[in-house]
């Protein structure tokens, strides 16, 4: 009798056997790495999309920077506004005399009268002070009077700044929201290739259990269950690098809203798609009204023509009622107590045509921030129309992709059933559960292409 005996390298069944095992062992590293990689609670709290925007709006790090700079403007504006008030001004200047300080009266300096009297003084008199400590105070108030109208073309000019600060924190919170929708989106997406992975896992499985049934009855060959366990141990990394991925997105979410990167959470499931859009003119007259980049353009233009007002403005004197008061200490024969009110009239009557000249720049700019107005609004309609038509062909793209989904399913269904009644080969239930990876892929993506389409338009018009 002749006994049956091979080495490992020589022998088919041996070098299958250890191919086995080592694919085995591979699975269960995969396996471990995917369990120490989703190391998160089982409850974690569920977080809507709406949820993550309202948290983004009140903590976004980027939102509280703009928002802190129109604090600043407002503050500024407040202190410009005083500038409308009398100003009062004081000055000291205390002092220690060089060197003295003298005076010399001469005779008859107050006049020379007849005898007995003569002249005042009747002679020459010096009237020193010495060279010791003395003061000199000095008081004034001032009301603008015709300048006001120059203070308030300026106070005007630092209203529209406020208003631009405004806008730009509303474009601020349109891309925080959109940051956050986005950044929502994108983990579903992902949360839906998981899915879709374990369910192909747990197809392989099910294959690897009868094709190893089938092994040992001798209606299989071994290479056959080795390239099942060489799929689901690829569809064990693909989970592998999927949960990396999740993992990734919720620190960029967290950090989007203002939280802890490590804060848990779970994303809430939304529906495939929303009810179509009215129509592209009324999302366009939305935009021209809502988005503030629009806001911003016009109030640019109302900027340039209160810069070419004031420019004109300085054709105009400053006048202003002041009233002054100064009183020296120290001193002798000096008087000690001055005041005097009436009004301060300062103008520039020649420029050699400066003033001119900058009063048409300030009109060429005007021009300019028209231009850029048109522009703007051009440019809106253009993004609206091509956000609005992306939208309409994502919806589309879901559908066909939900249909292309359930007919791949149905189809592997009954290719697995085929299978269990040995009516088919592994091959064509291989086949068919690649075609459903694709078909599932492909629904994840059209849905998250469709909701990121749906931000994007949502941010276009600018609608929060």
């Amino acid at each position: 009798m002749q006994t049956n005996v091979c080495e490992i390298g020589s022998c088919p069944h041996a070098f299958t056997r250890h191919k086995s095992a080592f694919i085995s062992a591979l699975l269960g590293l995969i396996l471990l790495a995917s369990a120490a990689s989703a190391q998160q609670p089982d409850q974690a709290d569920v977080l809507t999309v709406d949820d993550a925007v309202k948290i983004a709006l009140a903590n976004n790090r980027t939102l509280k920077v703009v928002s802190l700079n129109l604090g600043a403007q407002n503050e500024k504006l407040a202190a410009d506004k005083t500038k409308r008030l009398p100003s009062l001004d004081s000055y000291i200047f205390a002092s220690q005399l060089l060197t003295p300080v003298s005076y010399t009266v001469p005779a008859g300096q107050f006049g020379t009268f007849p005898a007995p009297i003569g002249p005042i003084p009747a002679s020459s008199n010096s009237i020193t002070t010495g060279a010791h400590p003395t003061a000199l105070v000095t008081l004034s108030a001032s009301q603008p009077l015709l300048t006001l109208y120059k203070i308030n073309l300026r106070l005007h000019g630092q209203q529209l700044s406020v208003d631009q600060a405004v806008q730009q924190l509303r474009e601020q919170r349109l891309n925080v929201i959109d940051q956050v929708r986005q950044a929502y989106y994108k983990m579903l997406q992902i949360q839906d290739q998981i899915d879709s992975i374990n369910a192909s896992i747990k197809q392989y499985d099910e294959l690897d259990r009868i094709t190893l049934q089938y092994v040992a009855q001798q209606v299989a060959l071994e290479s056959e269950n080795l390239e099942v366990k060489s799929r689901l141990a690829d569809e064990q990394l693909k989970l592998l690098k999927a949960e990396d991925k999740l993992e990734t997105a919720k620190e960029s979410l967290n950090d989007l809203m203002g939280r802890e990167l490590e804060t848990p959470f779970r994303t809430a499931a939304l529906s495939s798609v929303t009810a179509p859009e009215e129509s592209l003119d009324v999302a366009r007259t939305t935009a021209l009204q809502d988005n503030p980049q629009v806001a911003e353009a016009e109030i640019d233009v109302r900027k340039a023509t209160n810069a070419r007002d004031l420019a004109k403005s300085q054709f105009l004197p400053d006048l202003n009622f002041s009233i002054h008061y100064s009183s020296p200490f120290g001193y002798n024969f000096v008087p000690q107590n001055t005041a005097s009110a009436g009004l301060e009239f300062r103008w520039e009557p020649w420029d050699w045509g400066r003033r001119k000249d900058e009063v048409e720049e300030k009109n060429i700019n005007i021009e300019q921030s028209k231009l850029k107005l048109d522009s703007t609004k051009s440019q809106l309609l253009i993004n609206v129309g091509d956000s609005f038509r992306s939208l309409q062909e994502a919806r589309t793209a879901v559908v066909v992709a939900e249909a292309k989904q359930k007919a791949a399913r149905e189809k592997l269904r009954e290719v697995t059933l085929q299978y269990r009644e040995k009516t088919t080969l592994l091959r064509d239930v291989l086949q068919q559960q690649a075609a459903v990876d694709g078909a599932d892929s492909d629904y994840a993506n059209a849905v998250a292409e469709f909701w990121s389409a749906r931000a994007t338009f949502q941010k276009a018009i600018g609608e929060e």
